[in-house]
């Protein structure tokens, strides 16, 4: 491969200097066609598979689109409503929750324990969730609320939700030939390097925008049918937020476990239900171990949990809500970087003179 001149290097690095400034500017124009480009990824694969049974390639996108959508508005009209159906009694029950916790369980720790809680006054908690509640649990209403009442806003989320499904069909249809007209544009002296570290970004973004996705999704199903049997109020709230954080091998399985073993504390005031919530997470953890995680996920190949949290929060904070869209995909592609450049400073004479 023939090393770039000193006028290639800047003319790269101003590149790449230049195109993150245009997406900084462009951040807000450009969130729904990176969730149309994200979807159209989710769905290549299949409409791939279908066509190796000898469909087309449009009519086995109309299928993968028709099913994507499906699944999508069937998650918005059933999952919502029964969240903000959760969230709504979890804010009524918060003001019973802390009377018990301030006249049962604080005494309770302080007897135990030997520590002073005298101190501790829940009361302007409780009163402010009480005189609020209603505001707060109509989540679906405060925020359809807000967007109705600036037409900026209005037109913002109608853009997204008419850009997104045009974006994801067209993205969809042409993804291999995108794919390929860029192939040809790689110079051909760099061809084999370029193909080889995109197939490695490749496969560590499967493993989290394909495989660990819907490993997220099937934990939280579990853990949410799992504590509806052992009759938690809240069973689908708290088995959905343990499923969200399972990104984090075993954060979820914490998380689950302390926010649950809460909750069935207070609703039933006995140690047998917790004993039944170890039951849910550990049962959760194994079918993840054993079938999900092998058949959804694979190898291991991807980004350290601890890169994948501040990718996020860095995200996050250098670009709003499209940053942490764009998060995970550029710590794909700098961690299949960093690994390039170091496997090259290995070989270096200036590693090993």
């Amino acid at each position: 491969m023939t090393a770039m001149s000193d006028a290639q290097k800047w003319l790269v690095l101003i590149s790449v200097l230049l195109g993150v400034w245009v997406l900084y500017l462009l951040a807000p124009v450009l969130t729904p066609f990176l969730i149309g480009a994200f979807l159209a990824y989710l769905g290549d694969p299949a409409v791939d598979r279908l066509q190796t049974i000898r469909c087309s390639r449009t009519l086995s996108v109309i299928f993968v689109f028709f099913l994507m959508s499906i699944i999508g508005l069937s998650s918005l009209l059933v999952l919502l409503p029964l969240i903000e159906d959760q969230l709504a009694r979890l804010i009524i029950r918060l003001p019973q929750m802390i009377t018990w916790a301030q006249a049962e369980l604080l005494p309770w720790v302080s007897s135990r324990l030997g520590i002073e809680v005298s101190n501790i006054h829940l009361d302007s908690m409780k009163n402010a969730i009480a005189s609020n509640w209603k505001d707060i649990g109509n989540v679906i209403g405060l925020v359809l609320g807000r967007v109705t009442q600036s037409g900026q806003w209005f037109l913002v989320w109608l853009s997204y939700l008419v850009l997104i499904p045009v974006v994801t069909f067209y993205l969809l249809r042409d993804w291999d030939t995108l794919v390929a007209r860029i192939h040809e544009l790689i110079p051909r002296h760099y061809e084999p390097v370029v193909v080889r570290l995109v197939s490695e970004c490749d496969a560590v973004l499967a493993e989290f925008l394909r495989g660990q996705l819907m490993l997220m999704l099937g934990q939280g199903i579990i853990y949410s049918i799992g504590l509806w049997i052992t009759g938690l109020e809240f069973a689908l709230l708290i088995g959905m937020l343990a499923g969200l954080v399972s990104f984090v091998p075993y954060l979820g399985f914490v998380v689950g476990v302390t926010v649950a073993g809460i909750a069935a504390f207070m609703q039933f005031h006995d140690l047998m239900h917790l004993v039944f919530v170890f039951i849910v997470f550990g049962t959760g953890q194994f079918i993840e171990g054993m079938l999900l995680s092998p058949w959804l996920v694979g190898d291991r190949i991807g980004l350290h949990p601890v890169a994948v949290i501040f990718s996020v929060m860095a995200g996050g904070q250098l670009f709003g809500f499209f940053g942490i869209l764009l998060a995970l995909p550029v710590a794909a592609i700098l961690t299949v970087l960093l690994r390039y450049f170091c496997d090259r400073y290995k070989e270096s004479s200036f590693y090993t003179p």
